[in-house]
């Protein structure tokens, strides 16, 4: 039935028509003012209806944007610190120098030798040893002993069809003292056949 009264509107603000540039613009993890970085190490333990939404929009997104010539892209974790608190290496990384002028003064001086301003609050970004998990990250830290997977990845088990063992419990490091040395086999002695005995 037709109604005089007024349609009510939705309460809150109108839908936005630039949800991904708001989103990013609230500067979530991984997102600066040019890009905004995913580690895969995340993106593929997300729960499977997640994998199977983003699939669909980043194959949707490849193709629409595929005659685009992309580049390879060199990701490198990084933290932002403040000028005054970098090592030399550090400054060299950002193209920065510090010295002593003729008055006695540590300056800041960026590749060209122009002096940089107020140092103490210019904040730069310095690489760093990316803190996300990752299979293959910061391979040197951290990291179990050779020939046991880490905790979370699947284990070998035993061959299907073969009777299991008792669990050999927790590792405790290689035997002390000397290796036990396997029986070795008594040396064979080649037999000689009989020599035949001629009739004449």
């Amino acid at each position: 039935m037709f109604t005089p009264d007024p349609i009510q509107r939705p309460a809150g603000p109108p839908a936005s028509t630039t949800p991904t540039r708001d989103y990013l613009s609230s500067q979530p993890p991984g997102v600066d003012q040019h890009y905004a970085v995913l580690p895969r190490s995340l993106v593929e333990a997300m729960p499977l209806p997640w994998q199977q939404q983003m699939a669909h929009l980043l194959a949707e997104f490849h193709r629409s944007y595929a005659h685009l010539r992309w580049p390879v892209y060199r990701v490198v974790p990084s933290r932002r610190e403040r000028l005054v608190d970098l090592d030399e290496d550090q400054l060299a990384e950002v193209g920065a120098i510090a010295e002593i002028d003729s008055d006695g003064e540590l300056v800041y001086r960026d590749r060209y030798g122009k002096r940089i301003e107020d140092p103490e609050n210019r904040v730069v970004l310095v690489s760093c040893l990316d803190p996300i998990p990752a299979e293959f990250a910061n391979a040197t830290q951290n990291t179990p002993p050779r020939g046991f997977p880490p905790q979370g990845h699947p284990q070998p088990g035993p061959h299907p069809g073969s009777h299991p063992g008792p669990h050999p419990g927790p590792y405790q490091g290689p035997p002390s003292g000397p290796l036990p040395v396997p029986p070795q086999a008594p040396p064979q002695v080649p037999v000689q056949a009989p020599r035949k005995k001629w009739k004449w």
